[in-house]
């Protein structure tokens, strides 16, 4: 994926730049779920079920997506000339750091699996932007997070922000 951050002034940052990011969960049953009956699969879920809505995701929505702040002028570039890339645009309000990045997909993560897993949860979630820059997020952090953003990752569609109307992401 590719972002630039226009906040810190002196960071090379500003420049629109990519990253290979790399993306670890970590899921459990629910302290509801915990009863679930494993059965002779010896599972509590299989991983193809675990796995399948959120690597759509992924693979679809998210892959080769550029990340943007709400309030970047590329946006407005993007809305003029090239309207059919807005669907790529990954949007949080503020600068769009691995932090950022890192709570909005986290939040997306366990709103696919509220809605088609929902006696599991996700209870750490890891971003490597870089081989020396990761953030890592379990419960807790996502608790007492300061950081704003859209409705889009709290929804469990393919949406990566709020440009478009809701239904417009049901149709990609």
């Amino acid at each position: 994926m590719a972002h630039r951050l226009r906040f810190d002034r002196d960071s090379k940052c500003m420049t629109p730049h990519g990253h290979n990011e790399f993306v670890t969960v970590s899921l459990e049953p629910k302290p509801s779920a915990r009863g679930i009956d494993w059965g002779n699969a010896n599972y509590a879920a299989s991983f193809a079920a675990l796995k399948g809505h959120w690597h759509g995701f992924v693979d679809d929505a998210l892959d080769h997506a550029f990340q943007l702040g709400a309030n970047d002028p590329m946006i407005a570039y993007f809305k003029a000339h090239e309207p059919e890339l807005l669907p790529r645009l990954l949007v949080v309000d503020g600068d769009p750091t691995t932090e950022a990045v890192a709570t909005a997909l986290y939040m997306k993560l366990n709103a696919i699996l509220a809605a088609h897993l929902p006696d599991f949860a996700c209870v750490r979630f890891e971003i490597e932007e870089t081989p020396t820059n990761s953030v890592i997020l379990t419960p807790a952090d996502i608790a007492a997070c300061p950081i704003r953003l859209g409705e889009w990752c709290h929804r469990a569609d393919m949406s990566l922000n709020d440009l478009l109307p809701v239904e417009a992401w049901s149709a990609l």
